[in-house]
Order: structure tokens, then sequence, then C-alpha cells
């Protein structure tokens, strides 16, 4: 198992991300965010962009699980999709990188496969996380010797809308921990600490937990929808 695996097991991962269209888009905020985080008691921090990053590793010593988020027009692909991102993540010396590992395709056709054979020859010390939306893309994923799964786009790909990870007692994500030998990490609409919490205890290696957490927005409009 890869080093920074060890430090997250049975721990809470805490995203840090706002993108352009989002109040606290900043590099700068999202490194004082990673430092509450660290502060909180959170083992690692999962990122999106090299210039974030870089901030974060300047302010806080925990593992970066990183991302780069960038729209392509010829897939529904969007984080990690390509070399280029996974490149701009080495140059800020990323911990780990998460990557898309879905069957949506990919842009300019190049398969995950093949994507995974070039990261592996290119950085053979870096640990890859598949972030997946099916059990089968887990299976797959760890065919193609990823280090973690995550559950992170379950019902954000067009053929699992609605599905949700801690739905019917936690059941795609036992599904997945029954079905490969890799961690498989909880991210995606992890709420609430019982949430995560049950997670834990449906099997997953670490829980990754973002908007409730470092999404101001997110969090005033769910008080507000409450008391309406």
């Amino acid at each position: 198992m890869h080093n920074i695996l060890l430090k997250l097991k049975g721990k809470l991962v805490v995203s840090c991300q706002a993108l352009e269209t989002e109040p606290l888009h900043s590099s700068y905020i999202m490194g004082r965010m990673a430092v509450a985080a660290k502060v909180g008691g959170a083992a690692g921090i999962r990122a999106n962009s090299k210039q974030d990053i870089q901030e974060i590793k300047a302010n806080v010593d925990l593992p970066v699980i990183g991302i780069v988020k960038r729209d392509y027009p010829d897939s529904k692909v969007y984080i990690t999709a390509t070399m280029k991102e996974i490149d701009e993540l080495m140059e800020v010396k990323t911990d780990m990188i998460a990557m898309d590992a879905t069957k949506q395709a990919r842009p300019d056709g190049v398969t995950l496969s093949e994507l995974v054979r070039t990261i592996r020859a290119t950085y053979p010390n870096v640990a890859l996380m598949a972030d997946v939306s099916t059990v089968e893309e887990a299976i797959e994923a760890e065919v193609l010797g990823f280090d973690c799964i995550s559950t992170t786009l379950v019902g954000y790909t067009d053929y699992t809308t609605g599905a949700v990870t801690a739905a019917n007692d936690f059941s795609i994500l036992k599904e997945m921990v029954a079905a490969v030998e890799k961690p498989v990490i909880a991210e995606g609409k992890m709420d609430t600490p019982a949430l995560a919490k049950g997670a834990l205890a449906a099997g997953a290696f670490s829980v990754v937990v973002g908007g409730a957490i470092t999404r101001p927005q997110q969090i005033t409009k769910s008080f507000v929808d409450q008391l309406r």
C-alpha cells in the first residue's frame, strides 16, 4: 500500500476547492481553508489546480490529493482528463493524483488504460486515485493499477443520475468494497458527521468531505432551505 494511504486510513480528508464562479475562488483563501482543516484534525486535503495546491502545500504539511478540473468540448470528462493536467499537478509535487476513471470517452480519444500507462512510465512513484461512478468502473480501475478508488462520481455521470453513495445504507459503497481489494474512499454528498461515520462503518477506507465544510454558500443555502 502506498505510504500516503497509510496516513489517511480511517480518517477525514477535506476538499478545499472553489471554482472561478464561486465566491471564495482564490488560492490564498484555499490555503487558509487547508490550515483550518488541519487545525480541525483533517488528515489530508483534496484540492483543484496547481496554483491552489502550491499555496496549500506552503501552509500545511498534510498529504494533498490533487486534481485539475477543466472542460473539454469533445468529452464529459473534466477531472484530470489528460497528461496536460497530470504534468501541471506534478510541477507542484502533488502527493496523490485523482482522476476521472469512468467509462466516459476521454478528450482526443485517448483511453483510460493508455493514459494510466503513460503516467506510470513518466511518474512511476505518484499515487493514483480513481474517481468512479459504478462498481464495474471500480473493478476496471483496480485492473488498471490505481492505488485506490473513490465514489466521487456516483450520481454525476449520465448513467448514474440520481444515485447517491449513502443511499440504501451505503449499498454501492459496500458493493465496491466487496468487489475490489484496493482501498475504497467515500466521497460525494458526505454532508454530515453521521454520514461520514456511517461510510467508515460501511467499509470505506477514509472519507472526503468538501462542500459541507468549505463552501459557505452551499452551507448557507441548506439553512435557508430548511427555514423555508
